[in-house]
Parts: structure tokens; sequence; C-alpha cells
């Protein structure tokens, strides 16, 4: 039986699939996970809107009770429940088990409750009767409603008798009632009032310590998944899976812990407000997470492509991946922060159509470093040098050290380094020696005006037999010509061209060859001319008339 052997992309199926239990995880933290709560209503704070709202109205009376009872305020907060005479002693008790209900399930919607003295008149209910949700316990679903009624104060709106007939029930219910029943009526009663960032107190303790037991959990989860990893990896046949496990490493782990950390916020039941910030942060750290991973994985793309035959042949490959990888991470950096704004739930279409009306001053502002990203690119295109090559970029020469977004560096013969902007470098007069199939030897060959014709004619076949027996000629092409009779010489014009890839090799070709031309000069009888000028005096007839020195009379 042929034994199965996963191709290269199973590793990262697996890596997906790790990532995906995430995003399904983190992705219910934005809404309410209470199945009594109706499949259509939309998701929003606890907190009021921003439209005024009458004093009598359902929205401010449940508001009223919540910010009564998150202060510990519970003779307030028992205004707002209609009780029999026979459950009126457990008033405090009854509208702590109330206030838990709204928290954990998340009922409360702010957006959806009628903020009118009336409620809602078009609901199907009695003018006086106003339904805040509906809850299903036991395979039946209870609604909680609020009733029209007065006293003293004035008319307001309160929990109805049947409503608070089943609190009982619903609390009981409940995921957190243990460590609601250990604190209620103790010393540690503040726990269950509202804290910071909209968590009750002990979520505010707690929450530092299920995001550490999180990242803890993550770590111990990547410890045992790599070993996993690492066996379906070894049974491909190539190497960059086994790169690209080591290199998602970190981000495998952030995204372990964000599923531990979102399993622990639903254990604890935040309020609908914490809940959803909670959640956008969850998403927010899912999004670097998964930009996190890009970003690692360009290292490994270029590491692998560089090991292919075809890169390894092609010199212009280095050059390319390196800008071409510049530009990856660059714009992983852009989206990246796009997405992590819109997972938080930053409005990001907002902050498009605010680039659309600054635009202009970004082409202004930004208009060397746009055109110095399209000048790499196409430099990256072009290829017209490499980071290695050797080149002259008009006043200077030197050799390629890197080619980034925005210029590109240069090392001289000095040693120094020259950074020229891809923008203007994009336009400039580059001249590559990396490139040549040959180089050429030029020279000229000075004798002296005392060379005979056949001294000459030796000279000339002389030259021509070294550069003809040389192993690294290039044989297609020698000039050796009795080119003029110079100011101080017989001019003898070289030029022949060497297969060497070096400038070093071509320096020793070239010596090796003017030694040989010495000796075939000095064979034939003759010698090498120098710079010579020849004056001639003329004596004038004037100048044999004029007395001597001595005889001239003195003034």
């Amino acid at each position: 039986m042929s034994r199965f052997r996963p191709g290269p992309l199973v590793t990262p199926l697996v890596l997906a699939l790790l990532l995906g239990s995430t995003v399904s995880a983190v992705a219910q933290m934005g809404a309410t996970p209470m199945p009594s709560a109706p499949a259509d209503a939309p998701a929003s704070t606890t907190t009021a809107p921003t439209h005024e709202l009458a004093s009598d109205s359902p929205a401010a009376s449940v508001r009223a009770f919540l910010e009564a009872a998150g202060r510990g305020r519970w003779d307030d907060a028992g205004r707002y429940l209609v009780l029999p005479a026979s459950e009126t002693s457990r008033r405090r008790e009854l509208a702590e088990r109330l206030k838990g209900v709204l928290d954990s399930r998340r009922l409360v919607d702010f957006d959806t409750l009628s903020g009118e003295s009336t409620g809602k008149l078009d609901d199907g209910l009695a003018p006086q009767i106003e339904q805040l949700a509906v809850l299903a316990l036991d395979g039946t679903d209870q609604p909680m409603r609020l009733v029209r009624t007065a006293d003293a104060q004035g008319a307001y709106w309160a929990f109805s008798q049947s409503t608070m007939g089943r609190v009982d029930g619903w609390y009981e219910a409940l995921p957190d009632r243990w460590i609601r029943d250990r604190v209620a009526g103790g010393r540690a009663d503040f726990l269950l009032r509202d804290g910071p960032f909209s968590l009750l107190w002990w979520q505010f303790f707690a929450l530092p310590i299920v995001a550490l037991l999180s990242w803890a959990a993550g770590r111990l989860l990547r410890v045992i998944s790599r070993p996993l990893l690492a066996r379906i990896t070894s049974r491909t046949s190539t190497q960059w899976d086994d790169a690209m496990v080591s290199r998602l490493g970190p981000p495998i782990t952030l995204a372990f812990a964000l599923l531990v950390f979102a399993l622990g916020c639903t254990f604890m039941q935040l309020t609908r407000p914490a809940y959803q910030w909670v959640g956008a942060l969850l998403r927010g750290g899912l999004s670097l997470a998964f930009f996190w991973a890009l970003w690692n994985s360009i290292a490994v793309f270029v590491a692998f492509t560089l090991t292919r035959p075809w890169a390894r042949t092609n010199p212009s490959t280095l050059s390319l991946l390196t800008v071409g990888s510049n530009i990856l991470r660059g714009a992983i950096i852009a989206v990246g922060a796009l997405g992590i704004l819109a997972a938080i739930g930053y409005p990001v279409g907002t902050l498009l159509a605010g680039l659309g009306i600054g635009g202009l001053a970004l082409a202004f502002g930004a208009q060397k470093t746009i055109e110095n990203v399209f000048g790499s690119m196409s430099l990256a295109v072009d290829q017209p040098l490499r980071v290695g090559d050797f080149v002259k970029v008009e006043d200077f020469v030197g050799t390629v050290e890197d080619i980034g977004l925005r210029s590109t560096r240069f090392r001289t013969l000095d040693r120094t380094v020259v950074s020229i902007p891809n923008g203007r470098l994009a336009e400039m007069r580059l001249e590559s020696f990396q490139l040549r199939d040959r180089m050429r030897l030029a020279t000229t060959v000075g004798l002296t005006y005392d060379t005979t014709r056949e001294q000459m004619q030796a000279v000339l076949a002389g030259l021509t037999e070294v550069l003809a027996s040389h192993p690294k000629i290039w044989p297609d092409a020698m000039v050796v010509k009795f080119k003029e009779f110079g100011a101080s010489s017989l001019d003898i014009e070289v030029m022949a061209w060497f297969q060497v890839p070096t400038w070093g090799e071509f320096q020793v070709c070239r010596e090796e060859v003017l030694l040989e031309f010495m000796r075939v000069v000095e064979e034939a009888g003759s010698s090498f001319a120098f710079p010579t000028h020849t004056v001639h005096l003329v004596k004038s007839p004037d100048h044999a008339a004029a007395p001597p020195e001595a005889a001239r009379p003195t003034v």
C-alpha cells in the first residue's frame, strides 16, 4: 500500500486552520451568545443614545436602574421593581439578581428601547407595557417587560411583577452565578459594582490574570503543536515549509493566546459594552497576528527563491527580490494598519475619504517619496544595476551595496558610501562593468625615429604573435597597425579584447602582454621613444655683424 505524502501546501493549510479557529472564536466576541436573545437584535452598547430621552421613558428608567445598581444604591434601584407584598423584603436581593441577569445576558440595548414617555405604540402590546427582551428557559420563551407606573416622585417605567417572578429562575441559570453568590451581600460586595471600562470590579481584576494565563497557554499550545507541524513538514520534499513553521512561531503563539483569551472572556460573562470593546481588541490582535505572519513569510519566500536553480543562475534575482520584498513589506504595513483599524471598529471608510480630500496636499508633500518608490520599481524591472555590480554613475565608480525603496547606496574606490535617491538614479547615465563579456586593451606603442623599416615590420609581427598566443585573448578581433608618424615617435596602434570576467584578471593579462611587448621591441633592435623636442638655432645676418659684448659702449 502506498504511503500518503502531503504536498507542500499542507503546512499553510494547517496554519490557516489554526488561525481560522481563532477567527471563529474572536468573531463571536462581537455578538451576544445568549440563545434566548432575538436573532435579529442589533449589537450596541449599554450607554444612552446621543439624543435626549424623556425622563419618564422606558430607556431613561432602565438607565436609572442600571446606574443606581452599578453604584450599589440598591434602595434607589429597588424603586424600579414592581413586587408583590410578599416579596418586598427581598427587594435588594431581587435587584442584585436582576442586575446580574441584565449584565450576563447582555440584554439592554438602548438603541431599541423607546425614549418616548409613552413607549412603543406599534409593538402589539398594551400602551402601558414595554417589552425589553425574550429569554428562553426550560424550552419556553419568557418575556422581560416594563410597565408604566407612578409614585410620589412622578411617572416612570418599572420591571413588571411577572418579570420579577421569573428573575430567580433566570439568575440560577447564569454561568457566573457561582462568583456572584460568593461576593453578594458581604465585604466583597463592591466587586459586583460597575468599574472602569464598563467592567464589573471583579472582571476588571480578573481580566489581566486571564490575559497572562492566556499568553502562557498560547506558548504551551505552540510548544505542543510544534512537533505535529514538524512531523507534517518532514514528510515533504521541500525545506521552505520547515522554515515557515519556525518563522511563524510568534504569530501562532499570539493566535493561540487570543483563542484562549476569547474563551476566558466568554466564561466571564462580560457586560455588553465590555464585551464589544474586548472583542474589538481581540479582532485587532488577530489582524496583527495575521499581518505579522505575512511579514515573516516574506523572508522565507526570499530565502526559498534564492535556492532555486533559475535564481542562482540569474544575477538579477537578488536585486529584484530586494526591491520587491521592500515593496511588499511597505504594502503589508499600510494594509495591516488599515486592517487593524477596521477590526477595532475605526471607520476606515471615513479615513480613506479623508485621504481623498487631502490627496492634493499628499501629492505635493510626498512627491519626492513617491518618485523614489516608482524609481525603485523602475530599477527592479529594467535591471540596469544589481547588488554587487561594479558600475559607473556619471562622475564616480563604485560597487552597488543596497537598493532600497528610497535610495541606492554605492561603495566607491575610496571606500566612501554614496547614496542617490532612486527617482534621480532612474534618470541618470549608468554604466555597468559587471555585464561585460570581455575587456578591451587599447594602447599605443611608440618607437624611436631611428627604427628602420625592417625593425618596424619585425615589431608588428612580434606584437601580433604575442596577442594571438595569449590563452585569454578574443581571436575574432585584434588590431596591430603602424598608425602614424608622431611628434616624437613612430606610433603603433594596439587594440585587443580579453575574455575575462573580472577587472583583476584583466590587469594580470594586460601586464603579461605588455611585458611581452617589451621583449619584442628589444629583440627587434629598436627602443621605445620618449617625448622629445629638437630646437634648431639659426644665426641671423644681423647677429653676425653685431659687435662683441665687450666692445659695446656702456651707457
